[in-house]
């Protein structure tokens, strides 16, 4: 008997691949980390012990350099709300605050909660804003469309147990492993 049939079909998704746009907003992303870095370590005396010029970072990169630091400083406090679950990736690339026992019952936490969501909003907006600005691809009015990319970035990067919300708004836990 032979095997001259077919025994089975096989369709293969890649469902891991990032769009085009979601590796423009990645790439602008980690050149702003990279002028952090940059920053940080730039000496003020060349090798004579003299004093260099400063060089002069334009305002929209300098406040853009600024969110990322304060996103930094705050990041412990976000995962921290995000695991306890009084906040939640949304899907316009901002984070939302959801009451929890602690929120409830302590509202000093709770206006501290509600302040650092509030910076880190501030500063998510500021960097996408720049990405905008400083992207070829975009026009001025394209900030939904690359919040809503960031978004689903925020997502996919989100642990599991933590709120996330799709794109048609509904809330749910993180799949996977915690």
């Amino acid at each position: 008997m032979g095997c001259a049939e077919k025994l089975v079909d096989v369709n293969v998704t890649i469902v891991d691949q990032k769009t085009a746009l979601e590796n423009q907003i990645l790439g602008s992303y980690e050149e702003l980390e990279n002028d952090v870095l940059l920053l940080a370590s730039v000496r003020s005396v060349d090798e004579e012990g003299k004093l260099k010029p400063v060089i002069e970072v334009p305002k929209g990169k300098r406040e853009a350099l600024r969110a990322m630091q304060r996103q930094e400083f705050n990041h412990d406090d976000i995962q921290e709300f995000k695991r306890t679950l009084c906040a939640g990736e949304g899907n316009d690339g901002l984070l939302k605050f959801f009451e929890n026992e602690r929120t409830e019952t302590d509202s000093r936490y709770k206006e501290f909660v509600v302040t650092i969501l509030k910076e880190e909003n501030e500063d998510r907006l500021t960097i996408l804003r720049r990405i905008v600005a400083t992207n070829e691809n975009f026009a001025e009015n394209d900030l939904p469309k690359v919040q809503k990319i960031s978004g689903s970035l925020n997502r996919d990067n989100a642990l599991a147990g933590e709120k996330i919300q799709s794109e048609d708004g509904a809330w749910s836990l993180k799949a996977g492993r915690k």
